[in-house]
């Protein structure tokens, strides 16, 4: 199980500027309890006025955490990707989850999944926030 009190710096891969969806909700909630958020979308240069990382591959390499926020035929393609690049932690939010998902998580041993759970329920507030 993924440790959220650790992290510092957050991926959400399906940043959105749609502040309806959970791409932009996420987004805000993890930003207002002071996690370092980069949001990755090829759609646009800025999110919640956080400049935007077009592709998993492009991630600093310090980001602790990466969370799905995309449909799940969409998911695995970015997590395999995400994996190569070096990443081993990985959150699903409800939804972006699925059987094949779930059944490459138990191929990659050496990496740290969360499926079902909510990051915005499971973080609190940060001290320096």
């Amino acid at each position: 199980m993924i440790q959220v009190n650790d992290l510092n710096k957050i991926a959400v891969v399906g940043a959105t500027i749609n502040t309806d969806k959970f791409g932009n909700i996420i987004v805000r909630n993890l930003k207002s309890k002071g996690y370092d958020v980069v949001p990755v979308t090829p759609k646009y240069e800025q999110v919640e006025g956080i400049p935007t990382v077009k592709d998993v591959s492009d991630l600093p390499k310090d980001v602790d955490l990466i969370v799905f926020v995309i449909p799940p035929e969409v998911g695995i393609l970015e997590l395999e990707k995400a994996y190569k690049a070096g990443f081993r932690k990985f959150w699903f939010q409800p939804g972006a989850e699925s059987d094949t998902i779930v059944e490459l998580s138990r191929k990659l041993s050496d990496a740290e999944f969360s499926f079902v759970r909510c990051i915005m329920v499971e973080t609190k507030a940060r001290h320096n926030a």
